[in-house]
C-alpha cells in the first residue's frame, strides 16, 4: 500500500461519517478512534449525560480543550490510525483528509431513523434539518474563532465524498481506492481536493441544446470511464465549469458518482473575473434547470437567486 498516512474522516450529523470510518478501519486493518465515543466517555467520568457535557463545553474551553490536546498527541505519535472525528483533519497535518457531504434532506431523514437520545431527538423533519443547520454552523464558528479553520473550505481535504444516493460500501471502496492511489492519483498529488460527486446535485451553467450528439451511454463501464468534471462550489451548491456533456452522461448511465476537480469556491475566481458566486448567480437561471431536469429526470432545489430574477 503506497499510502502510510493516517486518515481523518468528518462531516456533519447524518454524513455517514461513523459508517464510512467504521468500514475503512475494517478494509484497511487500522485502528480507529472515535472523538464522539472520547466525549461520551469524559461525560461518563463527571457523571453527566452527554448532552449536559455538550452543554457545558459551549461554556467551557476546557472541554474542547482537552480533547483537541489528545488529537494533537495521537496526531503527533506517529501512529497510523483512522480518525472519526469533525476536526481531525486540522490536527493530523500530513494526513489524507476525508470530507463527506449529504443533501441536508437526506441527513435529515438520516437522524430521525436513528434511535432518540438526549442528543438528537427531533419530531419532524423541519425540526431536524433546522437543528442540524444550526448546530453545524454553530460548530463552524467554534472552529474559527478557536482556531480560524473553515470546515466549508473544501481544499482543507483530500477527498470530498457526496452520500447522498451512495451505498456505504460504494462510499468505502472509492475512499479506499482513492487512498490506495488506485483512483484520482494525479489530482490528489497536484489539486486536490478529488471530488466524487452525486451528479443529480451539480446544477448546470449552459444550456441544454448544446448537448446534442451525446454518446452512447451504455459504453461507459462506470464513473471512472469519464473525464473529471471541472466544477465550482459557491454557498453549499456544487456547478459545472466544463464538462456537461460528462455530466449529462453520468445521469443518463445512472452514476451515483462523478469524478470532479474545484475549479473554484465562493469568491475564488472562476473565468472573466467573476467569483465562484457571481458566476453561479449569473449563469444558473431556472429555464437551465428546468430544461436540464426535464432531460435527466432530476430534481435540482432552485436558488433564491433565479426565483428572484423570476418575479423581479
Amino acid at each position: 500500500m503506497g499510502n502510510q498516512r493516517s486518515i481523518t474522516v468528518n462531516g456533519d450529523l447524518g454524513s455517514g461519517k461513523s459508517t464510512v470510518s467504521v468500514g475503512l478501519s475494517e478494509r484497511l486493518q487500522l485502528r480507529r478512534i472515535s472523538v464522539g465515543d472520547l466525549y461520551r466517555e469524559m461525560a461518563r467520568e463527571r457523571g453527566m449525560t452527554a448532552l449536559q457535557l455538550n452543554l457545558h463545553a459551549e461554556l467551557d474551553d476546557v472541554i474542547d480543550g482537552t480533547v483537541d490536546q489528545m488529537q494533537r498527541e495521537i496526531a503527533e505519535s506517529g501512529q497510523r490510525v483512522i480518525m472519526d472525528s469533525r476536526l481531525a483533519w486540522f490536527f493530523f497535518t500530513d494526513g489524507f483528509k476525508v470530507h463527506l457531504i449529504t443533501d441536508p434532506t437526506v441527513a435529515a431523514r438520516r437522524v430521525l431513523g436513528r434511535p432518540a437520545n438526549e442528543v438528537e431527538n427531533y419530531a419532524t423533519l423541519e425540526e431536524a434539518k433546522d437543528q442540524l443547520r444550526s448546530r453545524s454552523e454553530s460548530e463552524r464558528q467554534r472552529f474559527l474563532t478557536r482556531y480560524h479553520a473553515d470546515k466549508h473550505a473544501l481544499r482543507n481535504y483530500d477527498l470530498v465524498l457526496d452520500t447522498t444516493r451512495a451505498r456505504p460500501e460504494e462510499v468505502i471502496d472509492l475512499a479506499v481506492a482513492a487512498i490506495e492511489g488506485r483512483l484520482g492519483a494525479e489530482i490528489l498529488a497536484d489539486s486536490p481536493p478529488l471530488l466524487l460527486l452525486d451528479p443529480a446535485r451539480i446544477y448546470p451553467t449552459g444550456d441544454i441544446s448544446a448537448l446534442r450528439g451525446m454518446p452512447d451511454t451504455e459504453t461507459l463501464a462506470g464513473p471512472d470511464a469519464l473525464e473529471p468534471i471541472s466544477i465550482g462550489y459557491a454557498d453549499s451548491r456544487f456547478f459545472v465549469v466544463d464538462g456537461h456533456r460528462r455530466l449529462s452522461a453520468a445521469l443518463r448511465a445512472g452514476f451515483r458518482m462523478v469524478a470532479g476537480t474545484l475549479l473554484a469556491q465562493d469568491n475564488d475566481p472562476v473565468v472573466g473575473g467573476l467569483s465562484a458566486r457571481e458566476f453561479f448567480a449569473s449563469t444558473v437561471t431556472m429555464s437551465k434547470v428546468y430544461d436540464w431536469q426535464e432531460a435527466h429526470g432530476t430534481e435540482l432545489e432552485m436558488p433564491a437567486h433565479a426565483l428572484a430574477s423570476v418575479h423581479s
